[in-house]
């Protein structure tokens, strides 16, 4: 279904309206994160997002940053901003890794020149990791 989809907005409906809430949403996690086709990857990872903020019990985050340095910048642009929004989520959500995730995200530079509107968050990692641990610490 994920690869008929084609469009993106059908993808993503897809993955947060129908994967994610099913029991078979760590096994395609799985499967997706290491699939050749970006669209199908980029699916994985963002499921790997989801999992990173709400049960990253038996992740290896080191492991998702390992992969994150290496493919992240060359990646389609679809795939990199799934691995930008994994990497961000590490760095909010995992105090251990936030600053390795934001030297990754200040190496790779990938979202850096973004174009953002006034007062709302850049998607670069560094900048977004920053402003929501800023955010949640001002509570």
């Amino acid at each position: 279904m994920l690869r008929e989809a084609g469009a993106p907005k059908v993808q993503d409906w897809c993955v947060n309206y129908v994967v994610k809430v099913s029991p078979y949403a760590e096994q395609l996690r799985v499967e997706w994160i290491a699939d050749a086709d970006p669209l199908v990857a980029s699916a994985g990872w963002a499921l790997t997002s989801e999992r990173v903020v709400k049960k990253p019990e038996g992740l290896d985050l080191p492991g998702l940053l390992d992969t994150i340095e290496a493919e992240m910048r060359e990646a389609p642009d679809r795939l990199q901003w799934a691995m930008n929004h994994t990497l961000a989520q590490i760095g909010i959500a995992h105090e251990t890794y936030r600053s390795r995730a934001i030297l990754i995200g200040e190496r790779l530079e990938v979202l850096k020149d973004y174009p953002t509107p006034p007062n709302c968050t850049s998607p670069f990692a560094p900048i977004w990791i920053n402003e929501i641990v800023s955010r949640q610490s001002s509570r």
